[in-house]
């Protein structure tokens, strides 16, 4: 039996990935700190560690065929955790001679951002966020070329769906379904790519079961759900079955307040993606797999507004 670790098991990529690789039949373990443990996902086993624990990361991740890094600290503190973890996060696959699975974004890729990225797209530091993120996969790139350490990235859009809540989802675009209002944070016609996260963790499980076809390095564009506000709130109101509202952002406010809310602050630098259309091409991804895990939009938000609840009183539509 195949083993995977899933680094970040209680976050919203980690408790994903963690279903799927149960569900295809692997030995699951999931690192998570403190009471975190209690909440994995049916048949995982718990372990704790600390990622800033290089030793303990290292030992936590013996007899490990895939290390699945979905460690994601808060925004405000990505300068000061995101590198060092990645480091212990290289020592350990190294040590173990475990594949390093990683959850990319589309942060890499700046304001050149565009519809249909490939994986050989620029990347562009245009931001804070895409600087660390460059510099994190560039760690992982050297590991390969110079250790032979295998790392798979696995790129997607905004995250949604799954049993985790505080995505952009439910934070904002479904904020106010009670009320019969979807919020949307930019023009209504441009594309924007999300990944469906039940689909997005049955990928990373497929592609690990490829894994000795891939290259030492490589990247993978998961092409997920790319929709326009329009045709998301068609698809929602289709999900609760009844019309909606439209709002928009208060984003010169968000700034204003940024001023005093450090979260807020990083929101909204990375507010860009919501005014720059874009999506990614999941050509490569499909050549190797053959079918991409795809659940249709509409089936896919009746299944996010009922996991988390985002319907008070009203029910979803059948």
């Amino acid at each position: 039996m195949n083993t995977a670790i899933v680094l970040g098991a209680a976050g919203r990529v980690g408790d994903a990935a963690a279903r799927a690789f149960i569900k295809r039949g692997w030995r699951v373990k999931g690192a998570a700190r403190g009471a975190k443990a209690a909440t994995l996902a049916p048949g995982v086993e718990a372990v704790q560690v600390d990622a800033f624990d290089r030793i303990g990361l290292i030992k936590a991740c013996e007899g490990a065929d895939v290390i699945v890094n979905a460690l994601n600290p808060q925004y405000t503190e990505w300068r000061e955790t995101v590198l060092p973890m990645a480091e212990n996060v290289a020592a350990a696959a190294q040590a173990t001679g475990a594949t390093h699975m990683l959850p990319g974004n589309v942060y890499n890729f700046g304001h050149a951002v565009h519809p249909g990225m490939k994986e050989d797209a620029p990347q562009v530091a245009s931001t804070e966020k895409a600087e660390i993120r460059i510099a994190m996969e560039n760690l992982f790139a050297e590991q390969a070329e110079k250790a032979g350490v295998q790392t798979l990235i696995l790129r997607a859009g905004d995250f949604y769906g799954g049993t985790r809540p505080q995505a952009w989802l439910d934070l904002v675009i479904l904020s106010k379904l009670d009320k019969d209002v979807l919020v949307w944070p930019g023009p209504m016609d441009l594309p924007h790519a999300f990944a469906y996260l039940p689909d997005l963790g049955e990928a990373f499980a497929l592609l690990a079961e490829r894994r000795a076809e891939c290259a030492d390095f490589d990247s993978y564009h998961f092409a997920g759900h790319t929709l326009t506000g329009e045709e998301m709130k068609r698809a929602v109101e289709q999900a609760v079955g009844r019309p909606l509202a439209k709002r928009g952002v208060s984003w010169p406010f968000w700034r204003t307040a940024g001023l005093f809310v450090p979260m807020m602050r990083e929101i909204a630098i990375m507010s860009y993606l919501w005014r720059i259309g874009h999506s990614l091409d999941g050509t490569k991804l499909a050549n190797l797999l053959g079918t991409v895990p795809e659940t249709d939009p509409v089936e896919a938000l009746c299944q996010a507004i009922s996991d988390l609840k985002l319907d008070g009183a009203y029910r979803v539509a059948a």
